[in-house]
């Protein structure tokens, strides 16, 4: 198990942070993402594996006016 956004969601083999992000249907262009506060590149999405009992904050950011 893993918390995403403090909620916690089932961890399997090969879960990587662009997997999780696919399996959770974020649709946000501009995402910040932390794995045990620490910050991902994007560079990294694909090959970064999470562990069970990882603590993953998937933050989008907005643009206001």
């Amino acid at each position: 198990m893993i918390k995403v956004n403090t909620r916690e969601y089932p961890w399997h083999e090969g879960l990587t942070v662009q997997r999780l992000l696919d399996e959770k249907t974020y649709t946000f262009k501009q995402l910040v993402v932390k794995v045990n506060d620490i910050f991902i590149p994007e560079d990294q999405y694909q090959s970064l594996l999470i562990n069970d009992g990882d603590n993953v904050m998937v933050i989008h950011l907005m643009a206001g006016g």
